[in-house]
């Protein structure tokens, strides 16, 4: 079971549902303190001197575990990681302590640009020991292990040579990472690619998991008239994916899960009502209610 590895034995992250924090919604946490496990945070948002937003995540951190997602490291690059953002990640975590920092299988720079998107990476020998060099950097300097996010994909690459699976399963057995399991995207890569979704829970190397995010994907259509999805982040969990958490929690048993929600953001108690959503779902209805009494 999750409980016993090491990355988790030191984090803070209760075995609740959390919710990604938005500025949306500062004033109405602050005022009604309501019984959540934890909030999680995108780094890049926090790495300012100062303002409101450090104001606001102050006193929100001082009463709720917290959560670091990181959204700009660019693991998957095949250059070297930016020194200037991996400095300002490890002071916004001294700063702030959280339980769990993550970031994504992707990459999002070149040549010293940054790039509005995470873009995926082939699966091959060559980007395996690349991805698992700047991991190994990455937590050489936090000091810390952190946990990589399966991606949601929209297209193939002609020279991967081994499962997304299997990458993952050797990222973590090289580097000693964790894995930050997304159930939507696992939704939305095995539409795009016409896989077995149920297959892919069946067989993620779930030993390495410290956390799972939920999140509602779009519909759309590809050029080829066939289904295609979207990870939006812009509406509730959809009930497929409702179906795929539920298995993934058949064999990992409780873990932390963050409901993603990024655009279109609800109002605070429509957010709030997703998390507990998840909760029941984690520990039981019964339990989830006895944890909040």
């Amino acid at each position: 079971m999750n409980e016993t590895i090491s990355f988790r034995s030191s984090a803070s992250i209760p075995t609740r549902a959390g919710v990604g924090l938005k500025a949306e919604h500062y004033s109405e946490i602050l005022d009604t303190r309501p019984d959540i496990g934890w909030f999680e945070v995108h780094a890049e948002n926090y790495m300012g001197e100062g303002g409101p937003p450090h104001h606001y995540l102050a006193a929100i951190r001082a009463d709720y575990p917290l959560s670091v997602h990181g959204v700009g490291l660019s693991i998957g690059a095949d250059g070297p990681l930016d020194e200037g953002h991996l400095t300002a990640l490890k002071t916004m975590c001294e700063r702030y302590e959280p339980g769990l920092v993550s970031e994504h299988l992707a990459w999002s720079t070149h040549d010293g640009v940054y790039l509005n998107d995470l873009l995926p990476v082939p699966y091959n020998e060559d980007v395996l020991a690349r991805v698992c060099e700047h991991i190994e950097h990455v937590q050489d300097t936090l000091g810390r292990t952190i946990l990589l996010e399966n991606p949601s994909t929209y297209i193939a690459f002609d020279n991967s040579d081994m499962s997304e699976i299997a990458f993952l399963s050797q990222v973590a057995k090289r580097s000693g990472c964790g894995l930050l399991f997304d159930v939507n995207n696992v939704q939305v890569s095995a539409t795009n690619h016409a896989y077995d979704a149920a297959q892919y829970i069946d067989d993620f190397p779930i030993e390495h998991v410290g956390e799972i995010h939920l999140a509602g994907y779009a519909d759309d259509v590809g050029d080829d008239g066939e289904p295609l999805l979207i990870d939006a982040h812009d509406r509730a969990v959809r009930d497929d994916v409702w179906e795929l958490y539920a298995r993934a929690i058949q064999r990992c048993g409780p873990t932390p899960t963050l409901i993603e929600w990024d655009s279109d953001i609800p109002s605070w108690p429509r957010l709030f009502e997703e998390a507990k959503k998840a909760e029941y779902a984690m520990i039981g209805k019964e339990a989830a209610h006895a944890s909040t009494a």
